[in-house]
């Protein structure tokens, strides 16, 4: 990895991340490219996609036309739910999108219960790592329930579980299982897609530090250990994401954050159940 001011966080199986990404989740896949230009420009190396988003091609061709080396860079892309029993399949797509040898991190995007297919597409992903095509696995929108059984059923501990997490629902007891097993949490939705806590609490910490809301959750997910991938299709947001390492919150900040909480219902995304 090249030497940048974004932290690397040390993964299960000594792979190194950096702690902040950029995400591609809803970028119209025509204007995927220029985004992506955009968030390497700004100095992201840490990028995430997923077959679903329809636009790994944009990715590659931003990746293939910029002046970086592959080792500069951090990929992340996702198995959809209906190919887990075609997973080698899949995966060969993905690359071939992305006009890439290898992914930094191959996700099973959710588990997707009805279908009772995750463990099979797990075990895959254990082939792929071994190939050396994906340089970590993991998993994404996993409970405690589906990683026990995970863990439990299969060889390879998951890297990675990519969840939804923000101020609203802050899945303390989903992060301290995680801890316990080694498995580092990346949050999507960071900010609480699009709907940023509004609290006098926030307000008041990000004015005490000269920032703004947006920066200053982003800089308590680092702080707290998350791995954070924002997105935004507009670069001065961009840029305004990536300044958040000049600041550092205090222990009772943390705490004044942590009672913004709302658990369950500060859940704005689907629930892992309910996606199949």
């Amino acid at each position: 990895m090249t030497d940048s001011s974004v932290p690397l966080v040390t993964l299960n199986n000594g792979i190194d991340i950096p702690q902040l990404g950029f995400g591609v989740f809803k970028v119209d896949p025509d204007k995927t490219g220029r985004v992506v230009r955009d968030a390497l420009d700004v100095g992201y190396r840490h990028l995430d996609t997923a077959a679903i988003y329809h636009n790994e091609e944009g990715v590659g061709h931003a990746v293939k036309e910029s002046s970086l080396d592959r080792d500069e860079l951090f990929i992340t892309t996702k198995l959809w739910n209906d190919q887990q029993s075609n997973a080698l399949e899949a995966f060969e797509k993905s690359l071939a999108r992305l006009q890439l040898d290898y992914v930094d991190l191959y996700l099973i995007h959710w588990p997707a219960p009805e279908r009772d297919s995750y463990l099979d597409a797990w075990r895959s992903l254990e082939s792929i790592l071994e190939s050396g095509r994906a340089k970590a696995i993991g998993v994404s929108n996993f409970t405690i329930d589906h990683l026990e059984h995970l863990v439990s059923e299969t060889q390879i501990v998951p890297a990675v579980n990519q969840v939804e997490l923000h101020v609203d629902f802050q899945q303390t007891e989903l992060r301290a299982y995680a801890a316990e097993q080694g498995i580092a949490i990346e949050a999507w939705g960071p900010l609480g897609q699009g709907k940023i806590n509004q609290s006098e609490e926030l307000a008041g910490i990000a004015a005490a530090h000269g920032k703004t809301v947006p920066q200053t959750i982003l800089r308590w997910h680092l702080q707290i250990g998350n791995i954070v991938i924002p997105k935004s299709n507009n670069k001065d947001r961009m840029v305004e994401n990536f300044d958040v390492f000049d600041f550092e919150l205090s222990q009772s900040e943390i705490a004044t954050i942590a009672g913004l909480d709302r658990g369950e219902d500060g859940r704005g995304g689907s629930h892992p159940l309910k996606v199949n």
